[in-house]
């Protein structure tokens, strides 16, 4: 499994971050290869996450090259380059 955290700043309010994320959840919910997302306000104001859990790195990329990926700083109203980092889960602590 893949874990890919994508740290955001924006410009948007905690509401308006939370009523998009809801927006968009049946557009993720349908990805192909995607086990969850975690939506996650970091410290900070203007702050916020996504915390990916993938099948493989195949399904990651192929989100990457997705319009709905490509549609994610326009959406949330980034504000300067995203943090993006990838991982192999090597084993979870609960089942």
């Amino acid at each position: 499994m893949i874990m890919q955290i994508v740290k955001l700043k924006t410009n948007l309010s905690e509401d308006r971050v939370l009523a998009m994320a809801h927006a968009r959840a049946p557009e993720f919910r349908a990805l192909r290869g995607l086990v969850q997302k975690y939506y996650v306000r970091r410290e900070g104001e203007g702050e916020v996450a996504g915390v990916y859990l993938w099948d493989s790195m195949a399904s990651l990329a192929a989100f990457r090259e997705s319009d709905l990926a490509k549609s994610i700083a326009a959406a949330y109203q980034v504000v300067e380059a995203p943090v993006i980092e990838v991982g192999e889960v090597l084993f979870p602590l609960r089942d």
